[in-house]
C-alpha cells in the first residue's frame, strides 16, 4: 500500500531550519522511564530465561532502572543543566512516584509512552486504541501537572490511526519514526515528527551491538560532529536525540561514558540544550509552513 501518514521530502530540498541563538545542533536528551510487568517478557540481557515467569534474571537487570540507574542519570543530566525528555509510561505515576517528584523539581519534559512496555498498541481497533491512549495521557496528566505533547510507542509502534487520535487528544507530535534529522509534517493536521535516534540508543549499542564505554563515546561524538558539518554547510539546522535507558546508562560502570559525551555536547557553542517538546514547538512556529503538505490519500 502506499504510504499515507507523512510525504516524501529530501532534505536536500527544504527551507533552512533555523535554531535559536544561531545554534546548529537541537540536542534532546530522550530517557525513557519504564514499567515491565513481572510475568510477561520483555527488552531481556539474556533471552534463555525471558520466558519465564518470574524470570528474575531479565526482570531485575530491567528493575534496575528505576531503582538505582535513575537517579545516577539524574545526577549526570544535572551536572550538565540538562533536562531530560521522558519517554513516560503512565504505570509508571502510581509505581515510581519519587521519579514522578524529580522530574516535577528538574522541569522535565513528560513525553506519553503508552502504559508499560510490554503492551503494544499494533493491532489494536480504533475504539479500542482511543481508550487506551485517553487512559495513559490523562494518568500523565494527573501525575505530573502537565499534559504530554508528544507520544513515543512502547516498542515504536503504532496503528495507522494513531496520529490521528493522539491530536484528538490535543497531542502535537510522535517520536516513532526514526527517518529524519529534521521535524517534518505528518498527514494529519497539527501533526509532526520529531527524529529518535534508534541506532544512537544504548540498548542497541551495549546490549545488541556489546560496544565499550570508549566506543560508545567515539560513536556519540561522531554523530555530533556530522551533523554540525552538514548544518554548517547547509545553514540549515539539525536534531540529535540521545536515547537512554536507566537500566543499561545507568549502570555504575558506564556513567563515566555518559559523563564525557555529555561534556563534548553540552559545552559546544553551536548546541540547544533543549527537549523534544520546544523542538516540536520552535519547529511548528517558524517552519512548518514551508514543508511539504500532506501525503496524497
Amino acid at each position: 500500500m502506499d504510504n499515507t501518514l507523512f510525504p516524501y521530502s529530501p532534505l536536500t530540498e527544504r527551507e533552512p531550519l533555523h535554531w535559536p541563538d544561531g545554534a546548529r545542533i537541537a540536542f534532546y536528551v530522550g530517557l525513557n522511564v519504564e514499567h515491565f510487568e513481572i510475568d510477561r517478557p520483555a527488552t531481556s540481557i539474556y533471552p534463555g530465561t525471558a520466558g519465564l515467569s518470574p524470570d528474575p534474571l531479565n526482570f531485575g537487570w530491567r528493575d534496575y532502572g528505576p531503582r538505582v540507574g535513575i537517579w545516577r542519570v539524574a545526577d549526570i543530566l544535572d551536572k550538565h543543566g540538562i533536562r531530560a525528555s521522558v519517554m513516560l509510561n503512565s504505570d509508571v505515576v502510581d509505581r515510581y512516584p519519587q521519579i514522578i517528584e524529580a522530574g516535577r523539581q528538574r522541569d522535565w519534559a513528560w513525553i506519553a509512552h503508552g502504559k508499560n512496555n510490554n503492551i503494544l498498541q499494533a493491532g489494536m481497533e480504533p475504539d479500542e486504541e482511543r481508550a487506551y491512549l485517553t487512559e495513559v495521557v490523562e494518568t500523565i496528566e494527573r501525575g505530573t501537572g502537565r499534559r504530554p505533547r508528544g507520544w513515543l510507542g512502547p516498542g515504536l509502534t503504532e496503528t495507522y490511526e494513531t496520529p490521528r487520535l493522539l491530536a484528538g487528544l490535543g497531542l502535537d507530535y510522535v517520536l516513532d519514526w526514526g527517518n529524519d534529522d529534521q521535524p517534518y509534517p505528518l498527514a494529519v493536521d497539527g501533526m509532526f515528527s520529531v527524529p529518535y535516534a534508534v541506532e544512537l540508543g544504548d540498548i542497541q549499542m551495549f546490549v545488541g551491538k556489546s560496544l565499550s564505554g570508549p566506543e560508545y563515546v567515539r560513536i556519540v561524538k561522531d554523530q555530533f560532529d556530522q551533523l554540525l558539518k552538514e548544518a554548517e554547510e547547509s545553514g540549515s539546522g539539525r536534531v540529535m536525540p540521545l536515547v537512554l535507558h536507566p537500566f543499561v546508562i545507568g549502570q555504575a560502570f558506564r556513567a563515566k561514558y555518559l559523563d564525557e559525551a555529555l561534556e563534548y555536547i553540552a559545552g559546544h557553542p553551536a548546541t540547544w540544550l533543549t527537549t523534544s517538546d520546544e523542538i516540536a514547538a520552535h519547529y511548528a512556529r517558524t517552519a512548518a509552513s514551508a514543508a511539504p503538505g500532506p501525503a496524497a490519500g
